[in-house]
């Protein structure tokens, strides 16, 4: 097979996201980081030396060089629930430079379900460290990589794109407040204190003014350490029942493969508000069907509107000026470093000149000092910028000896 590290014409992107799957269906096709240590572990079996993996509320994506975007999407639906040919009948899949142009819109906040929703520019970090730790991640997309931080970075400086406070976990609090009445007398428990249980536990008693919060997780000493932070109750995990009976609003905000909060733990325990904050699911759907309790996911929140999302809008123009100004400095750069062999053996060529009998002859003839390094440097920059609107190494090679010796002579 053709080696494809690093040739960003072999770049591509295949993913889902809400625009056409719901959360249901981007549940099948999440993935838990165990499972992307497997996928580590199989990238070598299709030829693919660089990736990472994207797997959020909103979306999975998987980011790499490979001969073909197939490969990619055959090594990600190993570890799915779903497999490669629904995935791929549901996928966008993009290569090169609209490759490149959808990563920076992903992480600007552009492409996201809330749109500023500055939370993904974390996600992207997290996942290229998981895949730069085990030599997944060369020189190339490291670049890339970097590009879109500091594009997002800028885009949150000079922009209000990702002004006031609008995110999945905020847009939950929004909903409650919206929803709920008097919910200072309301007991509300959350289950999961991961990054978004973190945030929307903040949000809760930040926004609702209430401390009348317990909070539940697998890992009971997070549970109690953020309940210690925050003056709040924590729960056992195996005390989930009791907790569940005696709460009215519940959230879930956890990473499982299955669901947590099951139909028969809220059979007969009064009225409730649960709102899922999982991808897959980590409420189980049937849960739904009882008249007790309503139902609320990320997707359904999503379709909140705000005052601030509209503000965000007329952002977008200068964002996505921002974007273009640092994909061309990352294609400049790139097409620099593609080149760099052919510079290098000009540069050669040009400096043995000077040791070329019928060089020095003709520069005596035409009384003409011969050039020096700074001439020959200037000749591989012009070179360099020839060579990033067209490939014809060739032409240019040629064209650099000319100008060469035209300098001695001007």
């Amino acid at each position: 097979m053709p080696e494809t590290r690093g040739d960003i014409t072999n770049f591509f992107i295949a993913g889902i996201n809400y625009k056409k799957t719901d959360a249901a269906i981007r549940g099948q096709f999440a993935v838990t980081n165990e499972q992307y240590e497997k996928l580590l572990a199989l990238a070598p079996q299709f030829n693919i030396k660089e990736f990472f993996v994207l797997s959020t509320c909103n979306r999975t994506e998987i980011y790499g060089f490979a001969e073909n975007a197939a490969a990619l999407i055959d090594l990600l639906c190993t570890q799915t629930k779903s497999d490669a040919a629904v995935f791929e009948s549901l996928a966008y899949i993009k290569k090169d430079k609209k490759a490149i142009q959808h990563l920076f819109d992903v992480g600007a906040g552009l492409d996201s379900q809330i749109l500023g929703d500055y939370e993904i520019l974390g996600q992207i970090k997290m996942a290229v460290k998981f895949s730069k730790k085990a030599g997944f991640v060369g020189a190339n997309l490291e670049r890339l990589i970097n590009a879109v931080i500091q594009c997002s970075k800028e885009i949150k400086t000079n922009t209000a794109l990702s002004g006031g406070t609008v995110s999945v976990s905020f847009a939950a609090i929004q909903f409650i407040k919206e929803n709920i009445q008097q919910v200072a007398n309301k007991k509300i428990l959350l289950v999961g204190t991961g990054k978004i249980g973190r945030n929307t536990c903040k949000n809760l008693v930040d926004y609702l003014e209430t401390k009348n919060i317990t909070l539940i997780n697998r890992t009971e000493e997070k549970a109690a350490d953020l309940a210690a932070e925050l003056g709040l109750r924590s729960a056992n995990a195996d005390a989930i029942m009791s907790e569940v009976k005696t709460a009215d609003i519940i959230l879930v905000a956890t990473s499982a493969t299955e669901p947590v909060l099951l139909k028969k733990h809220l059979e007969n325990a009064g009225e409730k508000l649960v709102i899922d904050l999982s991808i897959p699911y980590n409420v189980e759907t049937a849960a739904a069907e009882l008249d007790n309790v309503r139902l609320v996911n990320v997707d359904e929140l999503s379709k909140i509107k705000d005052a601030t999302l509209e503000s965000r809008r007329a952002e977008i123009p200068k964002a996505n000026s921002i974007i273009s100004h640092h994909i061309n400095e990352f294609l400049d750069w790139q097409a620099m470093r593609k080149n760099a062999p052919v510079l290098k053996a000009m540069k050669t060529k040009l400096q043995a000149m000077h040791h070329c009998e019928m060089y020095i002859a003709y520069s005596c003839r035409v009384n003409a000092p011969l050039t020096t390094a700074t001439s020959i440097q200037k000749v591989i920059s012009g070179m360099a910028v020839k060579m990033r609107t067209d490939s014809k190494p060739g032409c240019n090679f040629i064209a650099a000896i000319n100008e060469f010796i035209a300098t001695g002579t001007n």
